[in-house]
């Protein structure tokens, strides 16, 4: 994912947001338990706005809705939050890799 397109936003801002959303949070026992259970509330957002996505598309098709500023918003957050999880998943096969490739 290329995020050097993204402008205004500052590294102060993202740890701003990381510290106030609940869904990035782990507690401070860093355990294993924990990191997934915060993996899969991430992951179950994800999947919450590609719904509200796909729902929105629906509703546009049948007529139900006619804005297509609020179809687009919805297919963008989907997008974007794919596009986080997938860099995600990247990063993590990445470190494991590295793990596994070192000599002991």
């Amino acid at each position: 994912m290329d995020i050097t397109a993204l402008t205004n936003v500052s590294s102060n801002y993202i740890k701003q947001f990381a510290e106030n959303n609940p869904l990035t949070q782990v507690e401070e026992n860093d355990d294993f338990a924990s990191v997934l259970q915060t993996s899969i509330n991430l992951i179950n957002n994800t999947n919450d706005y590609q719904n509200a996505a796909e729902q929105a598309e629906i509703q546009f098709a049948l007529g139900e809705s006619t804005n297509t500023h609020d179809l687009a918003i919805a297919q963008q957050k989907a997008n974007i939050t794919l596009q986080y999880t997938v860099a995600v998943r990247d990063r993590v096969i990445e470190a494991y890799n590295s793990i596994m490739n070192m000599n002991i």
